[in-house]
């Protein structure tokens, strides 16, 4: 489940209840859906996107989208840093950026035009539609570990556009989720 922490505010939403009403009154659209037929962390892509048909035709029946793609990340990707310093500066697109997170975790980082930005922390299971026109920038988690499914309206995929506000320089990429927290040592009080 995504975790949504508002810094201005001092807030962390982790609640399911919550973390999808604020996002809908931020207009990303958040839900939680699950493949079709389970998946290894080493499936090839064509079955990830096949495993994941129905939603995926039905996001494309529900937004024109027309292709879909999956992103695969490791800590050891060639050109990581390039390819990440492509999403980590405030951007935003002519169309709908969808990701549907199968593996892994990530941060997308919202600057909306009114209100204070907000990150928002997603995971395996996690399907978010963040609006064309929408400022943002994304951050993958400590481990570099990502693995999406992406729905692009125009074939050739998104273009960015930077805004060079420097908005994003104020912002840390920390990830709060469950892998972040050392298990509790053998035999120590909880």
């Amino acid at each position: 489940m995504a975790i949504v922490r508002i810094p201005d505010e001092q807030r962390t939403l982790h609640d399911p209840g919550e973390v999808i009403a604020f996002l809908s009154a931020c207009g990303i659209e958040y839900e939680r859906a699950m493949p079709d037929v389970p998946l290894s962390a080493d499936t090839p892509a064509d079955v990830v996107l096949a495993a994941y048909k129905t939603k995926i035709d039905d996001l494309k029946a529900r937004g024109g989208y027309v292709t879909a793609d999956v992103i695969d990340v490791f800590p050891n990707t060639p050109n990581l840093d390039a390819m990440l310093n492509k999403f980590n500066s405030e951007h935003w697109h002519d169309e709908d950026e969808i990701r549907f997170i199968v593996e892994g975790r990530g941060l997308f980082h919202i600057h909306p035009a009114t209100g204070p930005v907000f990150a928002i922390e997603v995971e395996a299971g996690d399907l978010i539609r963040v609006p064309r026109g929408t400022h943002h920038w994304f951050d993958l988690c400590v481990d570099r570990r990502i693995r999406a499914i992406r729905l692009f309206q125009d074939p050739s995929g998104w273009t960015p556009h930077y805004t060079a506000s420097g908005v994003d320089k104020g912002f840390q990429p920390v990830c709060f989720g469950p892998v972040y927290f050392p298990p509790p040592r053998s035999g120590a009080g909880v």
